[in-house]
């Protein structure tokens, strides 16, 4: 036990672990050539390519959300904001900018988990050993899933420390890289200053927005914004993810329309923010961090298993922070069984295709998790939770 608490608390360690697993999914996906996809032949960093594109497409003035199957598979759907920030990657050869994006995302990430006040940092090195596979699926595939994770908890951090300037910046840059973190926002609701937060959250928001006019006029960046709104228009009836909109779909073949679940949810998630008294603990707080982690994941329905890495690290920031009982522990490893090994080659081919896949086994533990901490903030007190 005594050498379980000294690799967890070995800060430097899970640093070097995370740097070397940024650059070995790195480079294997490097070497590993290419491979069919529709019909076309492209390479295993396939989403890097995307978002290197972007930045190109973006000062070609080309239509950022038009297909390009010469370049890459898939569409890019991210903010043109994003692509003239992902310009710092994209000027690199392919081997430099890959490898330099997956550990800027992993260290970010780590960063922002260290960052957290009053958090015991053994807790940490428990969640990134729990997430240790999460961390590979997310990176394999050369998301943004880690960052967006980290622009969730430095918002936390930023208002914890009466930061509202930061704050707003990195809740600015994740609502730039994803839509649904404008759930984020909701965070400022815990904390004073919300006429400060309000001023500086536009100042964030607007500069964002006109920062791809150094490379693009006005013209052309409405029309970025026009195409990306019809992009996600077309996109939002066609996919149920693996989200509660998909769970619903495979269970019980309801083919509800997609707003009546995100209604449902949004209720539920404010349900806690009535207990206005509960603002001023930080056990509060912090969990309120976990359920906007999963609600972003649970209730898109474009979530794949690559994003379930933001879920799954608010389970176990909810975990680590509570008092261990046979239930929660319970949760924590069917959590642990089918979101993050069922993904990977140590669960059964056919369990994963017949089972998890095709009944969305991936969302139901997170679901419940979800309205467990939802529980946990309505009625345990917050001397019944660790700081």
């Amino acid at each position: 036990m005594e050498k379980l608490d000294k690799i967890l608390n070995a800060k430097n360690f899970f640093f070097v672990l995370l740097l070397l697993l940024g650059l070995g999914v790195s480079i294997q996906a490097l070497l590993e050539g290419t491979r069919s996809i529709a019909g076309g032949e492209y390479t295993h960093y396939n989403n890097y390519l995307i978002f290197k594109q972007s930045f190109y497409h973006l000062i070609g003035y080309n239509d950022l959300y038009a297909a390009y199957p010469k370049e890459h598979f898939d569409f890019f759907k991210y903010s043109p904001t994003f692509a003239i920030l992902f310009g710092a990657f994209a000027i690199l050869p392919d081997f430099l900018g890959l490898s330099l994006w997956n550990v800027t995302n992993l260290l970010v990430l780590l960063l922002a988990l260290y960052a957290i006040p009053n958090f015991d940092k053994k807790w940490i090195g428990a969640i990134v050993l729990l997430s240790i596979f999460e961390l590979v699926t997310t990176a394999q595939n050369e998301q943004s899933n880690t960052l967006m994770i980290a622009f969730f908890v430095l918002t936390f951090v930023s208002l914890e420390r009466q930061n509202q300037f930061l704050a707003c910046l990195f809740i600015s840059l994740a609502i730039y890289t994803k839509l649904y973190a404008i759930v984020g926002l909701s965070l400022f609701i815990l904390y004073p200053g919300k006429l400060k937060n309000a001023l500086w959250l536009g100042v964030c928001m607007l500069g964002l927005f006109l920062l791809p006019l150094l490379a693009v006029d006005w013209h052309q960046l409405i029309f970025q914004y026009k195409s990306w709104f019809s992009l996600l228009g077309r996109e939002h009836d066609q996919i149920y993810g693996i989200s509660v909109m998909g769970w619903l779909h495979t269970w019980f073949k309801l083919n509800v329309h997609k707003a009546l679940p995100v209604v449902f949810g949004v209720v539920l998630f404010c349900i806690p923010l009535l207990q206005f008294r509960k603002y001023k603990d930080w056990s509060f707080r912090i969990l309120f961090l976990c359920s906007i982690l999963i609600w972003v994941v649970i209730f898109n329905h474009r979530a794949e298993s690559a994003s379930y890495i933001i879920a799954y690290i608010g389970i176990c920031i909810w975990f680590v922070v509570g008092q261990k009982n046979k239930l929660r522990i319970a949760l924590m490893a069917l959590c642990f069984m089918l979101v993050t090994i069922s993904p990977t080659d140590l669960f059964p081919r056919l369990w994963r295709e017949e089972l998890v896949q095709a009944y969305t086994l991936k969302a139901v533990p997170v679901i419940i998790v979800w309205l467990f901490v939802l529980k946990d903030m309505m009625l345990t007190p917050s001397n019944k939770l660790e700081g």
